[in-house]
């Protein structure tokens, strides 16, 4: 049986531009009522969240009050209020996800799927042709064998610049097209200019093959899905005629540097009640995190098409850089619901390597999610989509709201009656004079901010058997304790370099400093002590400012922490490459890691055999990679 050609038929579907400016319903979004249960879930997400804070200030501000506030003090409340609500924020959730996990489910006959043609859309940029198609190889295959009432298609959607790398993508797809069954279908599509880059990737292709997809499940670069995984996401659409968009739950894998196993094993321990707590609150008002969703075609289409913002300075328009977003909020807009399913496993990801490449990544994610203030006042968005586009910049902005509290902490009180802050006396100009922290209030409350900074990863250790996993999935006891305070540690150590490094970003943004969309490096670098130094002079001349302050008496003992973290920035980022070396693999390993799924180890197996042939060798050589 011959190959079909590299791209099926065309079937067109129209992808109207949306008006922010308007209000939209899509008239084929069925009329469908929130679950009732939602408005219990987001008053216990919220509620304490604000309570917390409120208490927090009011005992906060008893501190201030003798003699009255000064604007610094004021300044200082705010900022720790400010910060203080996203922290008890994050507590309530996970709670809610505990809570939710401890529950058993209800046991319901579910309807029969209804067959789809489901297309699996991986846009690629420069990526390793050997690396995509290896996992696209996996994927396929896993549906193949699990069979199904639904049909799927490969596109692999290539916006490449570099001609080279563009030759090897046709190789290894053709190479690819010749060793898999004739039923399989992949495609490939090139196109001439990368407009509008990953959201013109996708809507070119919705323009013109959209129409003959009832679905579309967009992956990324680097995802990888299992083919149960892909099942579940394709029956839940089917079965939800209202779902728009339904997102899966990420789990990372494939770290083998420091930096990345702390980020993976964060991902995989603490990620899963929280995970559970937001999919409770958000209800049908979730997110879109651009990958690993599946996708109701016709909605997309009709809904999420995105305009190009006007600039505030008058230099033309902007593309809207984080569109998933964006995308989500047009949807729910519309009518349609956006759904977060976290219990679905077997889909996977991977994350940066070094400290600068995840520095390089969250520039451009900064850059997007800045943007997103400027949709806040968008007509008919849900309050929960505008709470997703405010959350998504607050999380940049908390950077140098933090380095500003630091600030005005380590500087403040500089008159005798002006405050219990008051560091020094005229009598005594050279000899501070700490605050008085015995009282119990005071300490009680300090020690209330550290416990509910470390609270959700305390509470992840209770979820761990609620979502079927043992402490042997992670080595055992012992292993498990040791990457548990590592990870800890590690994250301490890390914050304050990563806060300065979102502030530069925020900065940059708002300067228009920030441009471009660059590839993100997959495989990371080995970076020279010139190009770490460079890049984290800001943090090591901070630290130094800071501990020069400690010695002389000008900044409080409390900062040392922080000061010596930022003045560790290069050694530290230089450490975060490191590879884990194979005979502690246990170390911050996940059950990923410890016990490797049979679809990472397969994905393994075909990346090398299309490498081999890009080389001009045998394709079943198992030559590692």
């Amino acid at each position: 049986m011959s190959r079909p050609a590299l791209m099926p038929p065309e079937q067109p579907l129209a992808m109207p531009t949306q008006d922010f400016a308007t209000h939209f319903h899509d008239s084929a979004a069925p009329d469908q009522n929130a679950p009732q249960s939602v408005a219990l879930w987001r008053l216990l997400a919220f509620s304490p969240a604000m309570l917390g804070t409120g208490l927090l200030t009011w005992v906060m501000q008893d501190w201030f009050a003798d003699g009255g506030f000064s604007e610094l003090e004021i300044v200082l409340l705010v900022l720790i209020a400010f910060n203080f609500f996203w922290i008890c924020f994050t507590v309530s959730t996970v709670l809610l996800g505990l809570y939710s996990l401890s529950q058993r489910p209800k046991t319901r006959r579910l309807a029969p799927a209804t067959k789809m043609k489901v297309a699996l859309l991986m846009p690629v940029y420069n990526e390793v042709p050997w690396y995509v198609l290896g996992n696209a190889q996996t994927m396929l295959e896993e549906l193949r064998r699990r069979g199904g009432v639904h049909d799927y298609a490969m596109f692999i959607l290539s916006d490449t610049r570099d001609d080279a790398i563009a030759a090897q993508e046709l190789i290894s797809v053709n190479a690819l097209r010749a060793m898999l069954p004739p039923e399989i279908e992949l495609y490939y599509r090139r196109r001439d200019q990368n407009t509008d880059r990953k959201v013109g990737n996708i809507a070119d292709w919705v323009g013109r093959w959209g129409s003959g997809y009832e679905a579309m499940l967009v992956l990324d670069a680097d995802s990888l899905m299992t083919g149960r995984a892909i099942t579940r996401l394709a029956n839940a659409l089917s079965r939800d005629p209202g779902a728009g968009l339904i997102q899966s739950f990420p789990q990372l894998i494939g770290a083998q540097s420091v930096f990345g196993r702390m980020q993976q094993f964060a991902n995989g321990v603490h990620g899963a009640a929280l995970a559970e707590g937001l999919a409770r609150w958000v209800g049908h008002e979730g997110n879109y995190w651009g990958h690993n969703a599946i996708i109701r075609t016709r909605a997309f289409a009709a809904c999420a098409g995105l305009p190009h913002l006007h600039s505030r300075l008058g230099r033309g328009s902007k593309l809207i850089m984080s569109h998933d977003f964006v995308e989500a909020g047009l949807l729910r807009r519309a009518g349609w619901s956006v759904r977060f399913l976290p219990r679905i496993r077997g889909s996977y990801e991977e994350t940066p390597p070094t400290l600068i490449d995840h520095i390089q990544r969250d520039r451009r994610w900064c850059q997007g999610n800045l943007q997103h203030l400027n949709l806040l006042g968008s007509r008919g968005f849900r309050a929960i989509s505008r709470f997703h586009l405010l959350h998504g910049a607050i999380g940049y902005l908390m950077a140098p709201i933090w380095f500003a509290l630091l600030v005005i902490w380590a500087l403040i009180g500089r008159g005798e009656e002006a405050s219990v802050l008051t560091y020094f006396s005229e009598a005594n100009p050279l000899m501070p004079s700490w605050p008085d922290m015995s009282e119990p209030r005071h300490v009680l409350v300090i020690l209330l901010i550290y416990a509910m900074l470390l609270a959700p990863k305390l509470l992840a250790i209770a979820a761990l058997p609620l979502t079927g996993s043992r402490f042997a999935d992670y080595g055992g006891a012992g292993p498990f304790a040791l990457s548990f305070v590592s990870e800890i540690l590690l994250a301490i150590l890390y914050a304050p370099i990563l806060m300065v490094q979102q502030m530069i970003a925020v900065i940059r943004t708002t300067l228009g400093l920030q441009r471009g969309w660059a590839p993100q490096a997959r495989d990371g670098g080995q970076y020279s002590w010139r190009t770490l130094i460079i890049c984290h002079a800001l943090e090591t001349i901070s630290g130094i400012a800071l501990w020069a302050g400690i010695l002389t008496g000008m900044v409080s003992l409390w900062l040392l922490p922080i000061a010596l973290s930022l003045v560790l920035a290069v050694p530290l980022s230089a450490l975060s490459g490191l590879p884990v070396l194979h005979r502690i693999n246990f170390w911050m390993g996940t059950r990923e890691v410890i016990t490797e799924p049979q679809i990472t180890r397969t994905a393994r197996t075909h990346r090398t055999s299309l490498r081999n042939i890009l080389e001009g060798g045998s394709p079943s050589s198992s030559a590692a990679e």
